[in-house]
């Protein structure tokens, strides 16, 4: 039995982004990982954490800063991204331990800018659409969103919406309620 199996990385990552479409030559690209350690047996939120990641193709455009808070020059001082991808494996297990994001976004990002740039894709295989399974457990038509799921829940939203790691907390609120209910999917 391994000692982490209880273990879960809740991710939510912020990604340059504009009004409409980005500018010629910029592609969207992860500016923040919000990280927050769940252990699923003691139904606790163990840490937070952020990683700041510096855009190599785009640049934090005024409608981005206005959403997420992050400035150009924040994220200037940011990681290089296959540098983030190295952190989140070595301090997080990434590789080894099971995780979860709201939807699929931040799997996706994370999958087509780890093949737009040639780096190891830095999680396991074992993903949960924390999205998906509350939509079930409240047996829901539509998906919400995360701020909707948590006044639905009964759950306070902590810190700022849009930010990597405050969203992160929030969403493993969530998935500590479903787990609560008996509705959190096995690992």
């Amino acid at each position: 039995m391994d000692v982490n199996e209880h273990l879960l990385n809740v991710v939510d990552v912020e990604a340059t982004c504009w009004e409409g479409q980005p500018p010629p030559g910029q592609v969207s690209e992860i500016i923040e990982i919000g990280l927050t350690v769940v252990d699923l047996r003691a139904g606790e939120r163990l840490a937070k954490h952020r990683l700041l990641v510096r855009p190599a193709r785009s640049r934090v455009s005024p409608f981005c800063t206005e959403l997420t808070g992050l400035t150009q020059t924040e994220v200037d001082g940011g990681l290089p991204f296959a540098e983030a991808c190295r952190a989140l494996a070595a301090r997080h297990q990434t590789a080894l331990l099971p995780w979860a994001s709201w939807g699929d976004y931040d799997r996706n990002q994370f999958t087509r800018q780890c093949h737009q740039t040639g780096t190891e894709y830095p999680f396991c295989r074992r993903h949960t659409n924390a999205k998906v399974a509350f939509t079930v457990s409240n047996g829901l038509r539509r998906r919400p969103g995360m701020a909707q799921a948590l006044m639905m829940a009964g759950l306070p939203l902590e810190g700022r919406h849009h930010r990597g790691d405050d969203d992160a907390w929030n969403i493993a609120a969530l998935v500590l309620h479903l787990a609560r209910r008996g509705d959190w999917p096995a690992g």
